[in-house]
């Protein structure tokens, strides 16, 4: 029997494959790790529906252009490589964006241009010339995925603490009893403002380090 027939093949969730999956939402997060994508975690974030919406939408087009960019990256002259890398993902956030109008028309009015903006997400962008553009396609369509997760994650739990306690509800269900505000409770309103994201945002990032002091040195 030949070596060849023998040989016992490589699993697709290797430990270095499944690095890729779990880093961005911990130790390498491209929000408070690489301090990337930070204006649409300030503005989108007041509810969490249009966080959760944008955090799909992200993770979509950061995995599909790495995923598209791996597989033509031995064909993409090097000096033009941006050029390409940035009609890849524009042509997924049209995509992405007439999709989102004809199921979820009221969030893309909401979100406006901050889909647009995902073209010139840092984290796409840079995951797409870290990444894609030097490594096969699974697992360069993890590591966007990965990303994609990490990024979606912060928004999320940021778009939580502020709809929480700047309007009172969870995904636009009441969640503070009325019986609270008949005693005097009130919204904060700084909850619903971008301060209230960077405060937040810098929350994390300190509770982060202070499990892992060693992000200190990398970041």
């Amino acid at each position: 029997m030949s070596d060849t027939a023998t040989q016992v093949k490589e699993p697709l969730f290797t430990p270095k494959n499944r690095r890729l999956l779990s880093d961005p939402l911990d130790e390498n997060n491209p929000i408070t790790v690489q301090v990337l994508g930070i204006c649409s975690a300030l503005a989108v974030t007041t509810q969490v529906k249009p966080a959760l919406v944008m955090a799909i939408c992200v993770i979509f087009v950061c995995s599909f252009a790495n995923l598209t960019i791996s597989l033509l990256r031995n064909g993409i002259p090097s000096r033009i490589r941006m050029i390409v890398q940035l009609v890849v993902i524009a042509a997924l956030v049209v995509l992405v964006d007439q999709v989102l109008k004809a199921v979820a028309y009221d969030v893309s009015k909401e979100l406006s241009v901050f889909i647009g903006l995902i073209i010139t997400n840092c984290i796409v962008m840079g995951r797409l010339e870290a990444f894609a553009m030097g490594n096969k396609p699974f697992p360069a369509f993890l590591d966007g995925l990965g990303n994609g997760l990490g990024y979606g994650a912060i928004l999320i739990i940021v778009a939580a603490f502020r709809e929480v306690f700047g309007a009172g509800t969870f995904l636009g269900m009441q969640i503070i009893p009325q019986a609270f505000y008949d005693m005097g409770y009130v919204n904060n309103g700084v909850m619903v403002t971008p301060a209230a994201a960077m405060f937040l945002i810098g929350i994390i990032i300190w509770i982060q380090r202070s499990r892992k002091p060693e992000l200190v040195d990398i970041s």
